[in-house]
């Protein structure tokens, strides 16, 4: 693979771009790789993997299970005097 060296890169980009990389868990060297792929439209067509919800995997228990599914219902009444 090639190797491209970038000049000029400013503090305040240096610092957003870290920032990035550490919002997305992963390097600086990948993640501009990224934007440059997805400014030049190259973005992969693999099927994105998020992990950043894995560690609530089968963390509710049963009564949190209902306890959401009761607030969801609440959220999902029709209220039939705006629809007329």
């Amino acid at each position: 693979m090639t190797q491209l060296t970038i000049r000029g890169v400013d503090e305040e980009l240096q610092n957003a771009l870290r920032a990035e990389a550490g919002r997305r868990n992963s390097s600086v060297n990948r993640t501009v790789l990224a934007f440059l792929r997805d400014a030049l439209g190259l973005g992969s067509n693999k099927e994105q993997l998020y992990h950043d919800l894995d560690h609530l995997a089968g963390t509710w228990t049963a009564e949190d299970e209902a306890e959401f599914a009761q607030h969801l219902a609440a959220q999902r009444v029709i209220d039939e005097e705006l629809w007329r």
